[in-house]
């Protein structure tokens, strides 16, 4: 379908065309999700998609749709540099919002959400293309598009303290794990919000996130990567996240769907002693 049909849907006003059954619709803005050009990637497929799930069109088949955005999570797997990136990325993105419509219309059995929940954590700390911004193909933003979906897999009452312990580790999996070149378009942040998300379930204990934190502090200690030719490489992204969780937690604002977690207090503390340990210039005494 040429590329003005999906402009024209998108002018107006986003309903789902009559002409034509959903199904066909569906499977070729998810091939859309794929596409080099971000109008028809972005200001088309993710435009409608995601509108037609808040409108309640994928009420029905939502597991299908969430089932195809899983399976475009392997698209290319394992490539790096490649344009293969863009079906990745936008797919987490979409599960993520797939997931979402569930947490606030509970239509899928739990079995499903942690079906789910897997193949994205383990496509996460799979991918190997971390690219925000491209040149001429626009945003990428596989770690930040993969942090808003676990940031709304979190969200989901299917998980219990276990799950979201699981998902506490994948992002630091991720922070962790060697990667070229460093995080630059805001990604540290987006997984800063998804660990807020994690925290205000209430269910994962400080016993639980001293370690945790301790382990990233490891990795942003830069006199610990100091065999490195440059070990602000390997530390920024760690660092980065660090100090964006400290700050969203220390100065964000609470709502009444968004509280803040009950582990802050202690946790900032906690934050502040990394922070001060992966800083040698904070430390006093100099």
């Amino acid at each position: 379908m040429a590329s003005g049909f999906w402009e024209q849907v998108v002018a107006d006003g986003l309903q789902v065309p009559t002409d034509r059954p959903l199904g066909e619709l569906t499977a070729e803005l998810t091939t859309m999700l794929g596409s080099t050009d971000p109008a028809l990637r972005e200001g088309c497929a993710l435009e409608l998609l995601s509108t037609w799930l808040d409108r309640g069109v994928y009420d029905d088949l939502l597991v299908g749709l969430g089932d195809g955005m899983t399976a475009g999570l392997d698209v290319g797997l394992g490539e790096s540099g490649t344009d293969t990136v863009f079906r990745r990325s936008f797919s987490a993105l979409l599960l993520g919002r797939c997931i979402a419509r569930d947490n606030v219309r509970q239509l899928l059995p739990v079995s499903r959400v942690l079906t789910w929940g897997d193949r994205l954590a383990a496509w996460y700390v799979r991918e190997q293309d971390l690219r925000g911004f491209v040149p001429g193909k626009g945003w990428a933003h596989a770690a930040a598009h993969g942090a808003d979906a676990l940031g709304a897999l979190a969200r989901s009452p299917g998980l219990a303290a276990p799950e979201l312990t699981v998902l506490l580790d994948v992002i630091a999996d991720r922070l962790l794990l060697p990667a070229p070149g460093v995080m630059v378009a805001g990604e540290p942040d987006r997984m800063a919000a998804a660990t807020v998300e994690i925290l205000r379930r209430d269910v994962v204990p400080l016993r639980v996130l001293e370690p945790w934190v301790s382990r990233l502090a490891l990795g942003a200690d830069r006199e610990h990567a100091s065999g490195a030719a440059n070990p602000f490489e390997r530390t920024h992204d760690v660092e980065g996240y660090l100090r964006a969780l400290y700050l969203r937690l220390s100065i964000g604002q609470p709502s009444a769907d968004r509280p803040h977690p009950a582990v802050r207090p202690d946790l900032l503390l906690v934050l502040v002693d990394a922070l001060r340990a992966t800083n040698p210039d904070l430390r006093g005494g100099r």
